[in-house]
């Protein structure tokens, strides 16, 4: 395989096969200018994506592989990983399904860890039915936290609109007493690193929100904004990261204040993501940043509710595309201008 230097790579995970993964994939690749931008590697089954092809009458025409190495630029490659068939049933919630999202997604990151795929792009998976006695993550991003270099933080995007969270999966019980100084400062400096190599931004402006109503009141509806976010905050602001706040969450959106800064630190998941997918109308994108590697996916889940019935909105996952392929171009101008310097001196010396 000869690969040009413009031509991405991007290997896609196929998701829960009874959700609409298979099927905004495909209809993703429908139009054949994508394919102009990056070479698709569907982890999959060639006879599986012909059968959901044929399901929504896509014009696709999908080229079967056995080796990473016979990937062919230009086209709609699946990987063959399995060769037996399966039984789909769209719609519903299978454990031997979710056996085969999890393969996909193994074999895709193992690619990805090898330089073999540049970018990662992930379809929607079930959580509760992928896990195993060889599987035991609540999903994508704890398991390529394990697997990559960095740290990963779970980063919402549409346009300049980018939402990411102190906490994440955790009962909102539970909230409280995660936040501490040492993680604050992590995250925000994961943000931060990101803005700057992922989206080319020199100097960026981050905003966190506060953990209780009115950040607290000084202290009437709770102490963490006073005692924790905002001393943490200072320290990290006077050392030169441009970061913000505490903010009062229930204002912050409904204002337009997001648009002045670059990102928007939420404390817990709901406080973050509720706003991000009202404002982003469909075309959000989940990126995990901190990582060494790239990936990203759409910000849906499986809706098993129209799975098999043709009408599924592939806006999300085409924008995860999009997003990947900037994100590989962003790192790859970041390194240049890092090694820049070095090389200059080194002719001096």
């Amino acid at each position: 395989m000869m690969k040009k230097a413009e031509n991405i790579i991007v290997g896609i995970s196929i998701g829960d096969l009874n959700g609409i993964g298979s099927e905004v994939v495909l209809k993703t690749f429908e139009d054949s200018r994508m394919l102009e931008l990056c070479t698709p590697v569907i982890f999959a089954n060639v006879k599986i994506m012909s059968f959901v092809k044929k399901s929504f009458e896509s014009a696709s025409t999908l080229h079967g592989i056995d080796r990473l190495d016979q990937i062919v630029l230009g086209k709609i490659n699946i990987l063959n990983l399995w060769k037996e068939g399966i039984d789909l049933n769209p719609g519903t919630n299978d454990e031997k399904v979710g056996e085969y999202a999890i393969k996909s997604f193994v074999a895709a990151t193992k690619a990805l860890k090898e330089g073999l795929i540049d970018v990662l792009v992930t379809a929607p998976i079930n959580k509760y039915n992928i896990q195993s006695e060889t599987f035991k993550f609540p999903g994508h991003t704890d398991y390529l936290n394990q697997e990559l270099e960095g740290n990963a933080l779970m980063l919402m995007v549409q346009d300049n609109l980018r939402v990411g969270l102190l906490t994440d999966h955790i009962p909102l019980s539970e909230v409280a007493s995660h936040l501490t100084e040492e993680l604050i400062k992590q995250k925000i400096e994961t943000v931060k690193q990101s803005l700057i190599q992922d989206f080319s931004i020199n100097k960026p402006k981050i905003a966190v929100l506060g953990l209780n109503p009115h950040c607290g009141d000084g202290g009437v509806i709770g102490t963490e904004d006073d005692l924790i976010i905002k001393p943490a905050l200072k320290k990290i602001f006077d050392k030169g990261t441009l970061v913000f706040g505490p903010f009062a969450a229930d204002g912050f959106f409904g204002s337009n204040q997001y648009e002045k800064y670059d990102a928007v630190i939420a404390t817990y998941h709901d406080q973050g993501l509720i706003p991000f997918k009202t404002l982003s109308f469909g075309k959000g994108v989940n990126y995990t940043a901190g990582l060494n590697k790239i990936r990203t996916s759409p910000d849906h889940g499986t809706a098993y509710d129209i799975a098999g019935k043709g009408i599924a909105d592939y806006n999300s996952f085409k924008e995860a595309i999009y997003l990947a392929i900037d994100i590989f171009h962003s790192r790859n101008q970041y390194k240049e201008i890092s090694q820049k310097p070095l090389k200059t001196k080194e002719k001096q010396l």
